[in-house]
C-alpha cells in the first residue's frame, strides 16, 4: 500500500538520487492510484511552476496508466489523442519522462511520482531510484 510514510521515502530517496548526481533543484509530487495528492516538496531555489508540472507528470501517468515516456511517445505518434486526453485532464497533464508509475505485487498501480526540475531523463532517473528505494517497483514507461 502507498501510504504518507511510503510517499515521504519516496521523497527523501529522490532528492537524494538528485543530490548525488549534481541536479538542478527537484520538485517531486506523489500521488495515490486515484490521482489524489499524498505529498509534495520543492527544494530550495527550483521555479514557481515546479509543483504544478510534477503534479502534471504523475496526473497524466495515472490517468493514462503508463508513465510519462510513454504517453510522450504517444504524443509523436498521436498528437491529437494525447491533445484530446489533456484536455479531458483539464490541461494537467504533462507528456514527458518525469513520470513514473508506483506498482506494487503482481504489477498493481499504487499510485505515480512526478518529479521535474532538472532534465526530463534525469527527472526519471530519479524518481526511479526513490520509488525503488520505498520497496516498489517504477514504470517510466
Amino acid at each position: 500500500m502507498l501510504t504518507l510514510d511510503k510517499a515521504r521515502i519516496i521523497i527523501a530517496e529522490t532528492l537524494k538520487a538528485g543530490i548525488a548526481q549534481g541536479l538542478k533543484p527537484l520538485t517531486i509530487a506523489v500521488l495515490d492510484q486515484g490521482g489524489a495528492l499524498i505529498a509534495l516538496e520543492r527544494s530550495d531555489g527550483a521555479s514557481r511552476m515546479r509543483p504544478d508540472i510534477a503534479i502534471g507528470k504523475a496526473n497524466g501517468a495515472i490517468g493514462l496508466g503508463m508513465g510519462s515516456r510513454a504517453i510522450g511517445k504517444r504524443a509523436e505518434q498521436q498528437a491529437y489523442f494525447v491533445q484530446a486526453m489533456n484536455a479531458l485532464a483539464k490541461g494537467v497533464l504533462v507528456p514527458v519522462p518525469g513520470g513514473v508509475l508506483i506498482k506494487g505485487e503482481g504489477g498493481a498501480i499504487l499510485g505515480a511520482v512526478g518529479v521535474t526540475g532538472d532534465t526530463s531523463d534525469n527527472d526519471e532517473a530519479a524518481a526511479i531510484k526513490g520509488i525503488e528505494a520505498a520497496g516498489f517497483a517504477a514504470d517510466g514507461g
